[in-house]
């Protein structure tokens, strides 16, 4: 785990220099013989994707995706159009392929890009299925996506209590996933492009080993993305390491290293603005 390395980059942002630094890292966990996990971190696109399906399928669908938006990352037009037609040929990649036999066979994706649609850039995360985005702003840490699972419906219903869904029966199965038929376009959450703001992008496999509390323990204790998705890794192994683990942080910093000064009105009032900006699209 002492291979993962930080990479940054220098953007502008409302003639504001900023730096932006990430890292990622993914494991096939203590239990499971092969890792149908896979993730890109690359500015300006940052994404996990957790695959599913039996033999190799998962691995063939997430792996397919992945590499569908590490092209479009690399041709510089990152946007919710590009990333929708990149996901439209990962689906015909994942049925075409041999090896994705399964009914089952597909992969969630989730993650954060700079957009710059409008006249300041600014963070868009995107979701299908169970993996997740959290987002650590002003020392509170929050859920940015909204699983698509049973549980999470179910939850949404008043039906059972987020402590119950954890060892629910169906606490795996999800309700949309990039996968072989047709496909359902992500939500997306706008989120403004923030100094201390810290993501952190990751497959369920993290999220049955770590509590909230537990990913907002490690990122206060490592300031360095790198060291904080390695302590996060090993965290999930030593509690079981039940399934592949994979997570990407990314984390946004003052270049001229002046600190904000914001009241604590302020910072509940900005985490608020993140809840409320939610962009669903239709299915």
């Amino acid at each position: 785990m002492s291979d993962t390395t930080t990479s940054t980059r220098s953007v502008t942002v409302a003639q504001r220099p900023l730096l932006l630094s990430w890292a990622g890292v993914t494991d096939v966990g203590r239990r499971r013989e092969t890792n149908q996990d896979a993730f890109f971190a690359e500015y300006p696109l940052f994404i996990v994707a957790d695959g599913m399906g039996g033999h190799a399928g998962g691995e063939i669908a997430s792996r397919s995706t992945v590499t569908r938006l590490q092209a479009v990352a690399t041709s510089g037009s990152v946007g919710r159009a590009s990333i929708e037609g990149a996901l439209e040929l990962a689906v015909a990649d994942i049925a075409d392929h041999p090896g994705a036999t399964d009914e089952g066979t597909g992969t969630t994706l989730t993650g954060v890009f700079l957009e710059f649609d409008e006249e300041e850039p600014h963070w868009a995360a995107l979701n299908i299925g169970d993996s997740r985005v959290y987002l650590l702003r002003d020392d509170r840490l929050i859920q940015v996506t909204t699983d698509h699972s049973v549980v999470q419906e179910l939850i949404a219903a008043g039906k059972i209590s987020p402590e119950e869904a954890e060892g629910h029966p169906y606490s795996n199965v999800i309700t949309r996933a990039v996968g072989a038929s047709e496909l359902t376009a992500p939500d997306y959450v706008t989120i403004d492009v923030r100094a201390g703001d810290r993501f952190v992008i990751c497959s369920d496999g993290l999220t049955k080993e770590l509590t909230d509390y537990g990913i907002q323990h490690f990122l206060r204790a490592n300031a360095d993305p790198a060291a904080a998705v390695d302590a996060m890794l090993a965290a999930a192994l030593e509690n079981g390491g039940r399934d592949n683990v994979t997570l990407v942080v990314v984390q946004v910093s003052d270049e001229s290293s002046s600190t904000d000064s914001s009241s604590s009105d302020a910072a509940t009032a900005a985490v608020d603005d993140v809840s409320s900006t939610e962009d669903r699209q239709s299915d």
